[in-house]
């Protein structure tokens, strides 16, 4: 993503849009990854060396929690609490995927490329939305 679309998202004089913002941009590319999880577990989990199975449930978990963040993301404000749960959560599904990589995974080349970057992604909604929620609680 580029850093000029970041600046131009977090641009406003209130601070809950930038976090609506944030919210909306991560419901919109986790949705899009849970759907091409889940509807070609097949042929992605042969290219990153993963478990079809486990790249369908995790599709359909991202999916879900996809929908909570754009349910969330269209309220007026979204609750701080909520917004925390949704920073938590891609703050330790980052982590993980980096552990899992290390730990359980045989992933292929393009696997060791995707995990990483994904993790980087997901991680990087987390950071952005923590400072959004920080700016509009002040």
């Amino acid at each position: 993503m580029s850093q000029a679309l970041l600046a131009g998202l977090a641009r406003t004089t209130r601070p809950q849009v930038a976090v609506r913002r944030f919210l909306a941009l991560d419901a919109v590319v986790t949705g899009a990854n849970g759907i091409a999880y889940a509807a070609a577990s097949g042929p992605l989990g042969e290219l990153l060396g993963v478990d079809a199975g486990l790249l369908f449930e995790l599709g359909l978990f991202l999916t879900v929690f996809a929908a909570g963040v754009g349910w969330l993301a269209s309220r007026p404000e979204p609750s701080a609490l909520a917004v925390k749960a949704v920073v938590d959560a891609n703050a330790v599904w980052a982590v993980l995927s980096v552990v899992a990589l290390v730990v359980w995974l045989e992933p292929t080349t393009a696997g060791l490329v995707w995990a990483p970057v994904q993790a980087a992604t997901v991680a990087g909604f987390a950071g952005l939305q923590w400072a959004a929620l920080r700016a509009a609680t002040r």
